[in-house]
């Protein structure tokens, strides 16, 4: 059964940083793309970031040069290194993967960006 674990939400300032983390089991992790998705309040999820298997890179343009992914293989677990935050980036984060056609959700982490 895939088993997705988001850690390391929190409060922070505004230009402050956070690092998420996307705990993965149930799956051969390294096989598979890992992406990260954000809810703001009142908002429809939105795409943030993805990492392919081969650790290719992609981003939303609002994040683009603040957010790094990063993905460990031996530790079964994705990251979300966010730097220079911003309030607008206030939401819940949630981890994500598709197999075999199959989406699969972490329960997600909040992050709140105020002063």
């Amino acid at each position: 059964q895939v088993q997705l674990v988001e850690s390391g939400g929190g409060l922070v300032q505004p230009g402050g940083s956070l690092r998420l983390s996307c705990a993965a089991s149930g799956f051969t992790f390294s096989t598979y793309a890992m992406s990260w998705y954000r809810q703001a309040p009142g908002k429809e999820r939105a795409f943030v970031a993805r990492i392919s298997s081969r650790a290719t890179t992609n981003y939303a343009d609002s994040v683009k040069g603040r957010f790094t992914i990063s993905r460990d293989n031996a530790k079964n677990t994705a990251y979300l290194q966010m730097n220079s935050l911003k309030i607008e980036d206030t939401a819940v984060y949630y981890c994500y993967v598709t197999i075999r056609s199959r989406a699969s959700w972490g329960q997600g982490t909040q992050v709140t960006v105020s002063s």
